[in-house]
């Protein structure tokens, strides 16, 4: 399992609370691999967003890493970048980098093939299933093209888009090294308590992994 299996991703949309307060309530719950994700604020407020996260993750001993911008995971030293299709290449921001995480994601068989040559240590694919997360969305993928992938590729693959605690056991099935997850956490009345659930559930799948 990739970083304990499971990457909240933050997103204001979803729940009407600060940032903060529900990576506290996601870390408070167990989970160990934070994302900011933030399109909509100027960069400056994201910096400074990122600052108090990378602050608040260290408490927990968590793997932060910085959504689009590798220069704000640098100033504030966060573990590491996540980069879409669009976004700075993942072979030019491994040259300034270094050894830090650097995640790239993709949509198809053929950008999860080019991503293993790009130098980045996990692809996140999808997504998945129907997402309500992100309007631009591309259609689900469905599990049966992420066991593809899986397959055809070295990387540790994360599964992203409408993930959710019943789906786990197939994902996993399916070859996923952990799943990225923001909504169902996030709609839940006790952040803590279902971020609880998935970290169990997690543990239970790879339990059974191990024995196997």
């Amino acid at each position: 399992m990739l970083y304990g299996g499971v990457c909240f991703i933050t997103d204001r949309k979803v729940r009407d609370i600060s940032v903060e307060d529900m990576v506290k309530a996601v870390l408070d719950g167990g989970i160990r691999w934070i994302q900011l994700r933030e399109k909509e604020l100027p960069r400056r407020e994201i910096f400074y967003m990122a600052e108090r996260l990378r602050l608040l993750t260290r408490q927990y001993s968590a793997v932060f890493i910085v959504n689009d911008h590798p220069d704000i995971a640098l100033a504030v030293e966060a573990d590491g970048v996540h980069l879409g299709q669009d976004d700075f290449p993942p072979e030019r921001a491994r040259k300034f980098m270094g050894t830090a995480i650097i995640g790239h994601s993709t949509h198809s068989l053929k950008e999860a093939a080019e991503a293993e040559k790009k130098g980045v240590d996990y692809i996140g694919f999808g997504p998945i299933y129907r997402t309500t997360t992100k309007a631009d969305a591309d259609e689900p993928k469905g599990v049966e093209l992420l066991k593809e992938v899986t397959k055809r590729v070295s990387l540790p693959v994360v599964a992203i888009g409408g993930i959710r605690l019943e789906s786990l056991e197939e994902v996993f099935a399916a070859g996923a090294a952990a799943v990225a997850v923001a909504s169902d956490i996030l709609r839940a009345s006790d952040i803590s308590k279902r971020s609880m659930e998935f970290v169990k559930i997690i543990e239970k799948i790879a339990k059974g992994y191990n024995r196997g």
